[in-house]
């Protein structure tokens, strides 16, 4: 069985009405990012910080899957699916896809602020109970904080990315762009000769990448696409 790797940015989940990403205003829901989305912003203000993404965690279970997602997780039918996102909802997970990397950590979680790795304080929130009361403990005494990696951490996860990335028959690349890291840096892990595509509306340089082939549509229209493509060479 082919196994097909995909990585997903921002535009993967803007169909859904999901987004957590800058704008070309440099804010991120009309915060500036510094002050909810960075280790020194959290440490200056963890109950705005707290209370930022327990709104934004509802605005996350508000949004659905689109079809983008859903096709994503359709072809663990016929291929050996592994998906790495950049993103932080769960909008793969609730489309069914089973084997995702987050690189950037999980909106639906929350975990310790003296460890955020430390998998026995690590904690999903269910849809009903979302929100966290500012100044909650984590199980080891420090504030629970968000499962997202702040601007100007480490982001630990891109190691098992690039080997995911080195196994791929196919390597597929939704909604970021090939100048934006990781993107341009796991790409690079994908063996000589593998098929690379690329699908997003904008126009993209290749990077000089050889069998490369980008598909200028949005996710959904653009996995419709590809899917045919994929399975015809099955």
């Amino acid at each position: 069985m082919k196994k097909i790797v995909f990585l997903t940015g921002a535009g993967m989940s803007v169909e859904s009405g999901f987004k957590t990403f800058r704008g070309s205003d440099g804010l991120w829901e009309n915060y500036p990012v510094e002050q909810v989305a960075s280790h020194e912003g959290w440490l200056d203000n963890p109950t705005l910080v707290t209370n930022f993404y327990n709104m934004l965690r509802k605005k996350l279970y508000a949004a659905q899957p689109n079809e983008g997602h859903k096709l994503v997780a359709e072809l663990e039918k016929d291929f050996d699916v592994c998906v790495v996102t950049q993103n932080v909802d769960n909008l793969h997970e609730r489309a069914g896809s089973t084997h995702v990397i987050h690189l950037h950590g999980e909106l639906s979680k929350v975990c310790s602020s003296y460890d955020q790795f430390d998998e026995r304080y690590v904690r999903e929130l269910p849809e009903d109970n979302c929100e966290v009361v500012p100044g909650t403990k984590a199980g080891d005494g420090s504030l629970l904080r968000p499962f997202i990696v702040f601007f100007g951490e480490s982001v630990p996860m891109i190691g098992p990315a690039a080997e995911e990335a080195s196994n791929a028959d196919i390597f597929v690349i939704i909604g970021t762009s090939l100048n934006v890291y990781p993107a341009a840096g796991l790409v690079r892990y994908v063996p000589v000769g593998r098929p690379i595509y690329l699908i997003d509306p904008n126009p993209v340089p290749s990077g000089g990448l050889a069998n490369f082939k980008h598909i200028r549509k949005g996710a959904s229209e653009g996995m419709r696409e590809l899917r045919e493509l994929l399975l015809k060479q099955k």
